[in-house]
């Protein structure tokens, strides 16, 4: 059985995490890993002349892209964290627009060069549903890349993540997890001409390592 987002509940959760985890005096910086330093930069985004980053939390990536040169724009559903991260990173160029990434991508006109999610909407939307959409949006040779953890061995598919601890009101959404080898596959369906999935390994042995999966429409 498919998950059932409710949307304006899953607003509700990232405007509360809007809350806590915007950092005002971080500086703009891009790395695909949970571990700082570690692992490849934006060079796998090719060198785009437009960039979309979908469910783009801090805003850092974007602002790191635009100082660049860049014409760098952030999606996120928390009308909170745009609110604050338009505020912080304007002055570098970047743009940022709330919405429901679904949505948005089937009703924006045009194209980007590249388009990524660093633990974000890619983590948390529907793949079968979003990466034809994707592939629409991107300019031929375009790059899509995502980040996000590994699956947990045997658990794939949504799974339902509460926001927090387990006390509190009862706030969700769900998250998309599979092996490398699916979402290679879920992306090839979908319309892109190439795709490649690894797991970048922890940079400490044992931790947890990180999912990073290109495609090229």
């Amino acid at each position: 059985m498919p998950a059932l987002h409710d949307i304006a509940a899953e607003t509700e959760l990232w405007d509360t995490f809007a809350k806590s985890a915007f950092e005002p005096e971080a500086d703009p910086a891009f790395h695909w890993t949970q571990y700082a330093g570690h692992g490849p930069g934006p060079e796998l985004l090719g060198d785009p002349a437009t960039a979309l980053e979908i469910g783009c939390g801090t805003g850092r990536a974007v602002a790191f892209l635009a100082n660049r040169g860049v014409k760098a724009t952030g999606l996120d559903l928390s009308p909170v964290m745009v609110a604050k991260v338009t505020e912080r990173w304007s002055a570098t160029g970047a743009q940022f627009e709330q919405g429901e990434v679904l949505d948005y991508l089937r009703e924006r006109a045009g194209t980007f060069d590249a388009i990524y999610s660093i633990f974000g909407a890619a983590w948390f939307a529907p793949p079968h549903l979003l990466f034809p959409l994707v592939a629409e949006r991107l300019a031929p040779g375009g790059r899509f890349v995502f980040s996000q953890p590994p699956a947990i061995p045997g658990a794939y598919g949504p799974q339902g993540m509460y926001k927090g601890g387990f006390a509190g009101k009862a706030m969700f959404t769900y998250r998309y997890s599979y092996t490398p080898q699916v979402w290679e596959r879920l992306l090839l369906r979908s319309g892109f001409r190439t795709a490649e999935a690894h797991v970048i390994e922890a940079p400490e042995p044992g931790h947890i390592g990180t999912l990073a999966v290109q495609a090229e429409r």
